[in-house]
């Protein structure tokens, strides 16, 4: 083989496989149709500690919601979401929806402004950002909890603070 094929192949093992990594927030700005306004953890921490009246969303499946989500979320399944399950919220509410990593919260925030909701805010980056900041997450008895159910194997190298946990 001649030298300049060695070096070929071996700069695709080294330098190609490193290019089909992304970060977490490449890989969001190319799922976000930034059709629903986003609120950064930081913000919506900031929020919370006001005072401010919030309603929080967590759009994920009832197994992922059992795992953690934020303390004060209501779960809506974005696998069954129906109109009829969000009547009971003013429509003037300050909404806060979220997923894993905001992409099925954003078709929910889609879906809640098409209904009339005035003050929809997707979380960005989702349960992942918020759990890699540090802010914390509660299981199913409302008890504090380092864990975060990851949707699947290719999500979960996203979350890098906390358990990963996996069906």
């Amino acid at each position: 083989m001649k030298p300049h094929c060695l070096l070929y192949l071996i700069g695709n093992f080294i330098f190609f496989p490193a290019c089909g990594q992304q970060s977490l927030e490449k890989k969001l700005e190319s799922l976000y149709l930034h059709t629903v306004p986003l609120i950064q953890p930081e913000q919506l921490e900031h929020w919370q500690q006001s005072g401010k009246q919030l309603v929080l969303l967590d759009i994920r499946s009832p197994e992922e919601y059992k795992v953690s989500h934020l303390m004060g979320a209501e779960l809506i399944d974005y696998e069954t979401f129906n109109p009829e399950n969000i009547v009971h919220l003013s429509k003037s509410s300050t909404v806060v929806v979220y997923c894993s990593v905001g992409y099925r919260s954003e078709r929910i925030g889609e879906k809640m402004n098409e209904l009339g909701f005035q003050d929809v805010y997707n979380l960005y980056g989702g349960l992942f950002y918020w759990k890699n900041y540090g802010h914390p997450v509660v299981n199913s008895e409302n008890q504090p909890t380092d864990s975060v159910h990851v949707y699947n194997r290719v999500w979960g190298k996203y979350l890098k603070k906390g358990i990963r946990v996996y069906d």
